[in-house]
């Protein structure tokens, strides 16, 4: 390998070769205009006894290293496109006005890099170190191209007065951060973490924490700032809370507490959205939280209909978020469940309507219940439904489908019941409400009202600890 080392003032223009070359500054470097262009397809090394100028285009493929306590740092760009995996080390910090990082292998600092212009994100992460070190942006800087490819993972300091986004993130997800309404010029420090420490200790009127996601913010200088934060459920699952609830809080060291923003968070908890504190002056840890319970899963409906070779299972659901799928479990004693098949959630924050059909045979008799599992693996499960093969068989039967102004039901069972009938339209409207009294067998006629809308509706009987659920065709 060989090494090169500048002493001198020295103009370097391209130089195509295979090897490897390793540059030292151990003198002055400087480059005059913006056509000027240093390439160095090994190390930098830029020592303490160096000057160093860029008002060009200098570009480092491999590592760089930097001692030198900067004085005038230029107007040109410093270029870290390497294939390698690169790093920026040293003592002193490293001074550019422009930056362009361009390398899919990740670029690693273990050593400050400040930008004083633009910063351009064009391939690859940017790591810092534990130290922690930190990728700099000066008053005035600005970057662009950022994504989940291409962002912070680690720490970013930030000079100046103006509004700022942090493009800080994971090296999975980008998950940025923004300061604004500034009071003075300010020094702030940002990273992202999760899951978020200490999530249970909330100081009223805090009732929950977001434990998925927080930011750490140090404030080195300055006066007063607002925090924005934002959520996304297509990279980490956020709760299903009431949007009115939803506020900035803040870590003191002991317990989370409100920051504000309550009832000016916008968008929907089922997608994304985001929420703003109040002026805040002090800063440590900052996450979300909500003054208001969570919204649980409605499950509107669950019903069985025996159709000619099939069961039609059906349901409906509201405030669907955080939930992984649905499980139809089915049995044939009522006791024993086994699941028969899976549907995934969509959380869609609508209400949703599912179906699936069961082939498989149907015996005298044949129980259904159905299980929502969230993401977190808690679990419930909704009432138990039951179908019967056949009308010489206990229980209720439908006897006309379609149906106009009444539906007529058979009753094949010796015990007197006072029955609770509901009618729903598909998407879960309640319709119908009455109740019909059956003692014994026979045939029982339920009216309907000639104004409803032809359609498909779903008939739901509930009586002592029985349950019937039909779907009925209104012509």
């Amino acid at each position: 390998m060989k090494k090169s080392v500048l002493k001198s003032l020295i103009l370097l223009v391209p130089v195509i070769t295979q090897a490897q070359v390793d540059l030292q500054n151990t003198g002055v470097l400087y480059s005059s205009n913006a056509s000027d262009i240093l390439y160095i397809n090994g190390n930098f090394t830029n020592t303490s006894a160096a000057s160093l100028t860029n008002n060009g285009n200098m570009y480092v493929l491999q590592n760089l290293v930097n001692d030198q306590s900067f004085g005038a740092i230029g107007t040109g760009t410093l270029y870290l496109n390497g294939t390698a995996a690169q790093a920026v080390n040293g003592t002193q910090t490293f001074k550019t006005y422009n930056l362009v990082t361009n390398n899919g292998a990740g670029i690693t600092i273990n050593n400050n890099l400040s930008v004083t212009g633009s910063h351009v994100f064009t391939s690859g992460l940017i790591t810092t170190s534990a130290t922690p070190n930190y990728l700099i942006y000066e008053a005035g800087s600005s970057y662009s191209g950022d994504n989940d490819s291409r962002h912070v993972n680690g720490w970013v300091k930030k000079f100046g007065n103006t509004s700022f986004v942090f493009p800080v993130g994971d090296a999975t997800y980008e998950r940025t951060i923004q300061l604004s309404s500034l009071s003075a010029s300010s020094e702030f420090n940002v990273s992202y973490k999760k899951p978020t420490p200490n999530a249970l200790s909330v100081l009223s009127p805090l009732i929950v924490m977001d434990a998925a996601e927080y930011w750490p913010v140090t404030k080195i200088s300055g006066g007063t700032a607002k925090a924005t934060l934002n959520w996304d459920n297509s990279k980490v699952a956020f709760p299903n809370w009431v949007l009115s609830g939803i506020v900035v809080a803040g870590y003191n060291g002991s317990l989370w507490t409100d920051q504000g923003g309550g009832g000016t968070a916008t968008g929907n908890v089922m997608t994304t959205g985001s929420v703003t504190s109040s002026s805040m002056s002090s800063f440590n840890l900052v996450g979300f939280g909500s003054k208001a319970f969570p919204i649980p899963l409605k499950l509107i409906s669950f019903t069985a209909q025996k159709e000619n070779r099939y069961i039609l299972l059906s349901w409906i659901t509201e405030n669907e978020a955080s939930v992984s799928h649905f499980t139809i479990e089915k049995s044939t004693d009522g006791k024993s469940f086994a699941p028969f098949t899976e549907v995934p959630a969509r959380n869609s924050g609508n209400r949703e309507t599912y179906s699936v059909n069961d082939s498989t045979g149907l015996p005298a008799i044949i129980y259904y219940r159905l299980k929502s599992v969230d993401i977190d693996g808690k679990f419930s499960y909704s009432n138990i439904i039951i179908i019967k093969s056949s009308d010489s068989a206990e229980g209720l039967f439908l006897i006309n489908n379609p149906v106009h102004d009444n539906i007529i039901i058979r009753v094949q069972q010796k015990e007197s019941i006072q029955w609770n009938v509901q009618i729903h339209t598909s998407s879960g409207q309640l319709v119908s409400k009455q109740y019909l009294a059956t003692t014994g067998n026979g045939y029982y006629r339920l009216p309907i009202n000639t104004e409803l809308a032809a359609g498909i509706y779903f008939l739901t009987l509930t009586g002592g600890d029985k349950q019937y659920n039909f779907r009925v065709v209104k012509n």
